[in-house]
């Protein structure tokens, strides 16, 4: 009995042992299996959008390069046949569509040289230059309006790039706006807007007595080499009768020309004007108002624009423009008038945006946005 007795407790301890093993085990396996559980927070799997962006090199090295299955990211999120065309409109920002250079189907650029007179004393006739920008597919036997396209204070015929020397915004806008078929296509002109080609420190004057070159020296240079809507003769001819088919705009001190010359002066050989932030000699719009509202001859359209935080021309051109649809009833705002402003200052950022929306309302006239 006693040997029996030995056996049955020897017995009881091995399965003791075994039963502790098999603790022993599982606590590991616990263990184990929440390590396994937290260690993918240290290294996660990258989201789809993240996934469309390129990795650091840190990054790159400590992920797998499956993480995300090529096939988790759709290449067609917005289909192309769904997505709604650009469409040019007056706005205050550039689409990049319109500022691009095209690579093929753009206009043309030629420079010319024309005889002036000296208007500001008795000297010889002197030499001027300008460019002149041809729309793609410029055609002689078709008519065109013309734009004078007019610089600032420290500038000449190049300021608006294109003579070539760096790329032109106003050229890519033209081009494109008239291979999307947003605008007509029409003739840019860039001259030299001081009388007598001198710097300005020359004065101011220059400025005001292009007045005379360009009503007597190169609307009619232009009118003779290139097909407008004027019925040229070289022994004479009426300007008037193609006014409604030349406009004037420009930046600055072209801003000036435009409303001091265009519209106060020039109101009888062209109808169409846009002031890019107006330069400081601008007349007020009292002055305005009264010049205009003396005419036979109206105005199809006046735009303006000028940044806020222009310490240059803000104050000049609101003064000049701003309230004149509140003065004066031959200025109707949305119909023949428009005053732009927004956040920036004097530069091209402002100028390229106006010259992208006046080359949609020139010859045209304004759309409003629809609501």
């Amino acid at each position: 009995m006693r040997r029996i007795a030995s056996i049955i407790v020897a017995a009881m301890m091995v399965l003791s042992s075994f039963g502790c093993k098999s603790d022993n085990k599982t606590d590991t396996e616990t263990k184990a299996s929440v390590e396994m559980t937290e260690a993918p927070t240290t290294a996660p799997e990258a989201t789809t959008e993240e996934a469309t962006a390129a990795p650091s090199t840190e990054e790159a090295t400590t992920e797998a390069p499956t993480t995300v299955a090529p096939t988790t990211v759709a290449p067609t999120t917005v289909e192309p046949t769904t997505a709604a065309p650009v469409k040019a409109q007056i706005e205050l920002k550039l689409p990049p569509k319109y500022s691009a250079k095209r690579l093929e189907g753009g206009g043309t650029v030629e420079a010319i040289s024309y005889m002036a007179h000296d208007y500001l004393g008795d000297g010889d006739d002197y030499e001027k230059k300008a460019y002149v920008y041809l729309p793609a597919g410029y055609d002689p036997s078709k008519k065109y309006n013309v734009l004078y396209l007019m610089h600032g204070i420290g500038g000449n015929q190049d300021e608006w790039g294109l003579n070539g020397g760096g790329q032109s915004k106003a050229k890519n806008i033209m081009d494109n706006l008239i291979a999307e078929g947003d605008i007509e296509p029409f003739i840019v002109v860039t001259p030299n807007g001081k009388a007598l080609a001198l710097s300005d420190t020359e004065g101011n004057d220059r400025f005001y007595k292009f007045a005379y070159e360009l009503r007597n020296d190169l609307i009619p240079y232009i009118d003779s080499h290139y097909s407008t809507y004027a019925e040229y003769d070289e022994n004479g001819y009426d300007l008037t009768a193609a006014r409604e088919h030349r406009a004037i705009a420009g930046l600055s001190m072209g801003g000036m020309q435009t409303i001091n010359i265009g519209l106060c002066e020039c109101l009888d050989i062209m109808s169409w004007f846009g002031a890019f932030s107006a330069a400081p000699t601008s007349y007020d719009s009292s002055k305005v108002a009264k010049i205009v509202g003396e005419s036979e001859y109206k105005v199809d359209f006046f735009y303006n624009i000028c940044g806020v935080n222009d310490k240059t021309a803000y104050w000049s051109a609101s003064a000049a423009a701003k309230n004149l649809a509140d003065i004066s009833d031959i200025f109707v705002e949305g119909e023949n008038f428009l005053w732009q402003e927004m956040p920036g200052g004097h530069d091209f950022y402002i100028w390229n945006i106006a010259f992208y929306n006046f080359a949609q309302i020139v010859f045209h006239g304004y759309e409003a946005p629809v609501e």
